[in-house]
């Protein structure tokens, strides 16, 4: 695949993706740790360091998702309150 960020962004997507939750599940990440190949690309990288990093990220990728979210609501109670020319 590639570097190991890229292994980190690919868990934490797919872990958002399929569980919506924002708590790491270890067993998920053991089991992504070993099918993806991390291990292979990266024989120094253990687990419990992939772990705390696929977490930082997915806690990142939430808090983004809820600000651009929290923005667009806001544009849009905005444009209601605003009144429309006739």
């Amino acid at each position: 695949m590639g570097r190991k960020t890229d292994y980190i962004d690919l868990a934490a997507t797919e872990y958002w993706q399929e569980t919506g939750r924002a708590e790491l599940d270890s067993v998920w990440i053991a089991e992504f740790f070993q099918d993806y190949g991390e291990l292979n690309d990266f024989p120094r990288h253990n687990l419990v360091d992939f772990h705390a990093l696929v977490q930082k990220a997915l806690t990142i990728k939430i808090e983004k998702a809820e600000k651009l979210a929290r923005l667009q609501r806001e544009k849009s109670e905005r444009s209601a309150k605003t009144p429309r020319k006739p």
